[in-house]
């Protein structure tokens, strides 16, 4: 291999390199900020916009599509108590499509076993 200068690392000698497990804390700060609080790397999303994304995809679409009007209704709205509202219903409305497609996916196995049931009992 030859050695050009476009494969050369520059290393910034002013950062120090923390080898003890648990020493990446002390730059926990340096993540991310938002609004002056710091924010994980897990951003929370408190309008609840990808859950009624995933709601819609994996759920029932059309109360999944309610939950997205309403997450973006929440980050619209000025007063924080409306806001807080429509986000709260995109969270339950999200919650209820997915925990009703899952219900639905469930019993049609059980439904068609008792119906193949019935009919064997009728012969």
């Amino acid at each position: 291999m030859s050695h050009s200068p476009h494969t050369t690392i520059k290393v910034d000698e002013d950062t120090p390199l923390n080898t003890m497990p648990g020493s990446a804390e002390s730059h926990k700060s340096q993540l991310g900020k938002k609004n002056g609080c710091i924010t994980s790397a897990f951003c929370q999303d408190h309008h609840h916009r990808k859950l009624a994304i995933s709601s819609i995809i994996c759920g029932i679409s059309c109360i999944g599509i309610m939950a997205l009007i309403n997450s973006v209704k929440a980050e619209k709205e000025l007063d924080i108590e409306a806001s807080t509202r429509f986000s709260h219903r995109s969270k339950r409305l999200a919650i209820i499509a997915i925990v009703l497609w899952l219900t639905v996916l469930a019993l049609a196995p059980a439904l068609m076993a008792l119906i193949s049931y019935l009919i064997t009992l009728k012969d």
